[in-house]
Parts: structure tokens; C-alpha cells; sequence
């Protein structure tokens, strides 16, 4: 009789706590941990797709817009030039069509790997409108960067041939503006 008496009453509890937690609002966040009293991070890099000799990034067009996809590996230096030196890598999978602008699939992963950040972040780039520059959420990150919030911007700087090559060299400026909560 015991037993059929602490069944009942959890039953009974576990329906009523449902019932709470379907018709109560959930609680407010704590306004301390989504407001940080440090100041934003800034950082600037450039990705380059300097050419190499394996394609790695590429377009598969069919002709057809909602058949487009864009598969890269990029890297990420201090600098614009050449011989910059080369603090991570901007790789990524998107699917620039209207059929698709709500994918998972449409992340950019930055890698870091210096001696003041050793990390990742990931920027959704579901609204890239291939404009001249774009203004991305990055909606997390790991090692250094964890539980990052804010924008990259990316802007395209130039494009050009090289000599004896076929490939097209794009340079963008990347600007990192993070905020981290405060635990």
C-alpha cells in the first residue's frame, strides 16, 4: 500500500511540474552575465586564398542557383602581404541561396594558433549578400575565444591574377569585435 502511495505522488508531482513549467514564463537572464563591464575585444586579420597546388576552395555550379555550393580553405595572417605570418585558418561551407539561407551548414570556423590566442570562433554566414564588405554574428568559440558574442566584418580588399596562373588571389580584411560574458 506504500509503495502505490509514493507512485500516486509522483505521478501526481511530475504532472503538476509539467503543467508549471508549460504555463509559467521562463526566468528573466541575469543581466550580469549577458552585460560585460570589460571592454570589447578588436582584432584584425586578413584571409588570404593564396594560390597553391591543390584547389581547395571551389564552386560547384551547375548553372542552376539553387544548386550552388562553396566549399574553402583559407588562411589568416597578420597582414596583407605574401609573407605575412599565417596565425590560423578560415575554413567553411556554404550554400549562398535563398532555397537554403537557414542551414546549418553555413558556419565559418576561424582556428587560431598564436601565442596570445589559441582558439576557434564560428561566424554564421547565412546573410552573406556578396557585397563589398559583410557584417557576420559570431555565434561562439572555443579555447581562447569561448563563449565569444559579437561581428566579424569581412571586406574585400582586391583581386588579381597572378603571372602564369589561372586562379584568382582574394584578399579580405577581417575585423573581430567579441564580447565575452563575465562568469
Amino acid at each position: 500500500m506504500v509503495a502505490k502511495i509514493i507512485f500516486c505522488s509522483a505521478v501526481t508531482a511530475a504532472t503538476v511540474a509539467v503543467i508549471l513549467l508549460a504555463l509559467l514564463p521562463p526566468p528573466k537572464p541575469n543581466s550580469a552575465v549577458l552585460t560585460s563591464n570589460k571592454p570589447p575585444l578588436t582584432l584584425t586579420f586578413y584571409v588570404q586564398n593564396l594560390p597553391s597546388r591543390h584547389r581547395v576552395s571551389q564552386t560547384m555550379n551547375s548553372g542552376d542557383v539553387t544548386k550552388t555550393a562553396l566549399v574553402f580553405h583559407h588562411i589568416l595572417t597578420d597582414g596583407p602581404e605574401n609573407g605575412s605570418r599565417v596565425i590560423g585558418e578560415a575554413q567553411g561551407f556554404v550554400i549562398p541561396t535563398q532555397t537554403f539561407a537557414f542551414s546549418a551548414f553555413n558556419i565559418i570556423h576561424l582556428s587560431f594558433q598564436t601565442e596570445e590566442y589559441s582558439g576557434s570562433l564560428s561566424v554564421d554566414s547565412r546573410e552573406v549578400l556578396r557585397r563589398h564588405t559583410e557584417v557576420l554574428t559570431v555565434v561562439g568559440g572555443t579555447g581562447s575565444f569561448a563563449f565569444a558574442r559579437g561581428s566579424a566584418i569581412f571586406k574585400r580588399l582586391n583581386h588579381h591574377y597572378p603571372r602564369r596562373r589561372r586562379r584568382r588571389v582574394l584578399l579580405y580584411h577581417l575585423k573581430l569585435r567579441l564580447i565575452f560574458p563575465d562568469y
